[in-house]
């Protein structure tokens, strides 16, 4: 220490001294006292951050889970009404929406009956019975494209799976039209 610090060190004792007591007892009281409810208290506010956001995601889900239960309920719904308006309930109801349909569409479009057959497909695995349907039509190309287009929007539910056009052996003979097509019913056993 230089003289100069000693002498006011000396001369002011009685005011240093108990200012250095409370100094180290303050030092003391942060170090046992403030600094570990400082440590508490951040440590609280990670926690409360971490639970904010637990709940907020916990809110997504259970909106999600709403969302997929109202999609799941509705697309019950749906279904209940594609099993009871769209689709036939036996076999019978498959060739009466069929038949007549099927002779309509094809002379709206202008083409010809050749011969169909409708024929239960034995190997079908599925809740759903399928009937196999197969025509033959004749007719200009574009009756064809009218006819398919009229089976694709009409409400009746006929998949087309097979197409099949073929030309005459002579350039005026029409083109013959092959479908392979298919629908569906619900039998009585799978009811709801």
């Amino acid at each position: 220490m230089t003289p100069l610090l000693r002498r006011i060190v000396r001369e002011r004792r009685a005011v240093i001294l108990p200012l250095a007591i409370v100094a180290v007892l303050n030092l003391i009281a942060y170090v046992a006292v403030v600094y570990p409810l400082e440590l508490r208290a951040a440590t609280m506010e990670r926690r409360r951050l971490a639970a904010e956001q637990q709940l907020s995601a916990a809110r997504r889900e259970a909106a999600a889970a709403r969302g997929m239960l109202t999609s799941k309920d509705r697309a019950d719904v749906e279904l209940r009404k594609f099993y009871g308006e769209v689709l036939p309930g036996d076999l019978a109801g498959a060739r009466r929406i069929t038949y007549a349909r099927l002779a309509q569409l094809a002379d709206e479009a202008d083409l010809q009956y050749e011969r169909r057959s409708y024929e239960p497909d034995a190997n079908y695995a599925g809740s759903l019975q399928k009937v196999q349907i197969t025509m033959v039509l004749e007719g200009e190309y574009r009756n064809v494209r009218r006819f398919i287009h009229a089976l694709e929007i009409a409400p009746e539910f006929v998949v087309i799976e097979d197409v099949a056009l073929t030309e005459g052996a002579d350039s005026s003979a029409p083109l013959t039209l092959t479908l392979g097509l298919a629908t569906y019913f619900r039998p009585e056993a799978h009811g709801d």
